[in-house]
């Protein structure tokens, strides 16, 4: 079953994502992670974007094909704008087709000194066309901010935006990571008011280090509710409450926005088998 068909065969899909390790030595321990998630019944995993190749690094590929063909659990491979143009997002797309992945999540992806701007892609719904007309019978997925995507002048903005994503042929979006609900539930108002009518999966990171609160915060931009600044300032210099805390938070999150008709959960696990665990079987009995 492809993956969009699932939103219409299930109440709520699950999903993680996961990673390319920086360096192919680390390949064995992200698969002892996947088969550890396979536990877990996710109906897709995603694959962040990982070029591989000449930086020692596992590609996305890579990853997707271990997902697709040895887990048997359909694969979602992200592929960016930045640093790709026609040429090099074919040959990726040529590869995916190879080991019969199907389904790829289109981002522009983050500005970073080592990413040069792509002269064919401007924007991830250029991309998305261009996946649509080069492998028709792909499934593009795309992304999506609840609090609006930090580079737009405001969220009616970024909506609109995503019914241009749409109509460039994007089947269902995952939302950024977002830890106050009533953002989600105003975007998704404001998304179905506008015209957009594919299924949006919720994503939700737990926060169970101290470590990632300040970098997980500054990349997402990611308002902070009341709730999780508390949570924050009780446990941070107590490891162990921090860890049990977060994954409380990130339970009680999921669990309304199950509850509360959401599409899909996307479970942004960081590679952390046991994490992922402990989350999932706070939730399992509404899935």
């Amino acid at each position: 079953m492809k993956i969009v068909e699932q939103f219409k065969a299930k109440r709520c899909v699950f999903s993680i994502e996961c990673f390319p390790p920086k360096q192919t030595t680390q390949m064995e321990k992200l698969r002892g992670t996947l088969f550890a998630m396979k536990d877990l019944q996710p109906d897709f995993i995603s694959v962040t974007f990982g070029a591989g190749g000449s930086a020692g690094g596992v590609s996305t590929v890579e990853v997707a094909d271990l997902i697709q063909n040895e887990l048997g659990i359909p694969a979602l491979a992200h592929l960016i704008c930045m640093g790709n143009d026609k040429t090099s997002a074919a040959k990726i797309l040529d590869e995916l087709e190879q080991v019969g992945v199907h389904d790829v999540l289109a981002l522009r992806g983050d500005r970073t000194p080592n990413r040069p701007e792509s002269p064919d892609f401007a924007h991830a719904c250029d991309l998305t066309a261009f996946i649509k007309s080069y492998k028709p019978g792909f499934s593009v997925h795309g992304a999506c901010y609840p609090e609006g995507h930090p580079e737009a002048e405001n969220l009616r903005q970024d909506v609109e935006n995503l019914c241009t994503k749409q109509a460039a042929g994007a089947e269902h979006l995952v939302t950024q990571l977002f830890f106050d609900n009533m953002h989600f539930y105003r975007f998704l108002n404001l998304a179905r008011r506008a015209g957009i009518t594919l299924p949006v999966s919720a994503g939700v990171m737990p926060i169970v280090k101290r470590s990632q609160i300040e970098r997980t915060v500054a990349l997402s931009s990611a308002s902070l509710p009341s709730d999780f600044t508390r949570m924050i300032s009780r446990w941070q210099d107590d490891p162990a409450a921090l860890y049990e805390a977060g994954i409380d938070y990130a339970v009680r999150q999921l669990r309304d926005l199950i509850e509360g008709g959401a599409d899909g959960v996307h479970l942004y696990a960081m590679n952390d088998a046991a994490v992922a665990k402990k989350v999932y079987d706070g939730i399992r009995d509404l899935l």
